[in-house]
């Protein structure tokens, strides 16, 4: 029989399949045929260079095949047992959690994929704590299910508006770049933590079951936190009874330079809710990682939380060797080292491209925000940006995929968040395309 080609694929995949947050007609993927590292290679045998991870997940690279032995071993054994059942994989995961999370956090309840462990973070706070409201960020994404949805201020939900979960209570955003105060970092007096304060007292404390906070800001733009502003917002959750939800879907796992993002700030929430580089991507999970406390709450209470697939012992294995892989590759201190070699060379691109407004990045979990002026940080292409504005960013996605790198581009935003494997020549090799395709948004420049 012939070969498949490239376009066949494509095609099927066009007519037969449906793609995410895009209109249906007009797309040109790229045809994957294999991925090694930091490299995906189409069915031509054309290299990208993967700069986001996929989605931000892939921490530990393409094709790393002590997973797929992990995962084979797996199934030969037992590929699936209700979540009533127990298997070795499970607990070795859970306890390995344990090890590696701040504080208390002590037990965790499996589930598929980030949005899950967040919905299930969201019903656990009401349960724990007989309250109903829940106070999120505007610029946050946290999950395409419907309290997920509502929960993050992605404007991504407002298609669906009318289906937005109750109680669900949104704060402004401590976006030093781009004060909603008209204050700087240095000067300011933390209005955004007094903000979410004077908010408590509008709602009533007493209703506000957890307040939910990103570890580390991610595809809203990675909105750098001041310094101190998650310990304030932990002291608010102590002064009021209230608990802390940290979604760490994104930055846990290595991504910020730490396990997760919360030790980057010093602080230990009464949850964590997290998925993606917890296997890598490698298969689908997620936890929800909940304090020794609230775990006792429920020695004697029943834990009305559920899926068929939680603690899959498939993908649960998966989660097993990836952390052991993390370790043994030493994959966090490489995203400390890679940040920083990333943050000296993204300052020397400021200095040749005047479209850089600003660059944020914790480990590797950054972004460029382009502008047409530094001065009146007008952005290359507003928030929420409809088709029509997106032209200047279209033009720079463009670029970057005709140069060979596959990159997340939103907006005015130029992720930066590549495997935590990556080496400094595939770091010189990653900005130098980007380095390029900048050159487009100068020219925007007024």
């Amino acid at each position: 029989m012939p070969e498949t080609t490239a376009q066949e694929i494509i095609q099927d995949n066009l007519d037969y399949t449906l793609f995410s947050w895009s209109k249906q007609k007009g797309i040109a993927p790229i045809a994957v045929k294999h991925a090694a590292g930091v490299y995906l290679y189409d069915y031509d045998d054309k290299r990208y260079i993967d700069f986001s991870s996929g989605l931000i997940n892939v921490n530990i690279g393409h094709g790393n095949q002590r997973v797929t032995e992990a995962v084979m071993k797996q199934m030969q054994e037992v590929s699936y047992v209700t979540p009533g059942c127990v298997t070795e994989a499970r607990g070795a995961l859970g306890k390995k959690l344990a090890e590696i999370t701040p504080g208390n956090l002590q037990k965790t309840l499996f589930t598929v994929c980030g949005a899950s462990a967040i919905e299930n973070a969201i019903k656990l706070a009401r349960l724990y704590t007989g309250r109903h409201k829940i106070i999120t960020r505007y610029r946050a994404f946290h999950g395409a299910s419907y309290a997920a949805m509502t929960a993050g201020g992605d404007p991504r939900k407002l298609a669906l508006d009318a289906q937005q979960v109750p109680n669900i209570v949104h704060v402004e955003d401590p976006y030093c770049y781009r004060c909603p105060w008209g204050k700087e970092i240095t000067s300011c007096q933390r209005e955004c933590v007094s903000h979410v304060e004077r908010i408590l007292e509008f709602e009533g404390p007493e209703n506000v079951a957890a307040i939910l906070m990103e570890g580390e800001s991610g595809t809203s733009g990675c909105i750098k936190y001041p310094p101190d502003y998650l310990q304030k917002i932990r002291a608010l959750c102590d002064k009021y009874g209230i608990l802390l939800i940290a979604d760490e879907v994104m930055s846990g796992f290595g991504r910020t330079g730490k396990w997760f993002a919360c030790d980057v700030h010093g602080v230990v929430p009464d949850m964590i809710a997290t998925a993606k580089g917890i296997t890598a991507g490698y298969l689908p999970l997620g936890a929800l990682i909940v304090s020794d406390t609230i775990a006792k709450h429920f020695d004697d209470k029943v834990l009305w939380l559920g899926l068929t697939y939680s603690a899959h012992p498939v993908a649960c294995a998966a989660g097993v060797e990836v952390l052991k892989i993390y370790e043994d590759e030493h994959l966090i201190e490489n995203a400390v080292a890679m940040g920083n070699y990333i943050d000296q060379r993204v300052e020397e691109m400021k200095q040749r491209h005047p479209s850089i407004g600003d660059f944020r990045n914790t480990g590797l979990l950054g972004c460029i925000e382009l502008v047409k002026n530094r001065i009146s940080k007008e952005p290359m292409a507003p928030f929420n940006a409809k088709p029509e504005e997106m032209t200047i960013m279209n033009q720079v996605a463009g670029k970057l995929k005709q140069l060979g790198m596959y990159a997340f581009v939103r907006w005015n935003y130029v992720f930066i968040a590549p495997p935590l494997s990556i080496t400094k020549e595939q770091v010189d090799e990653g900005l130098a395309i980007i380095d390029e395709a900048l050159m487009i948004a100068d020219e925007y420049v007024i």
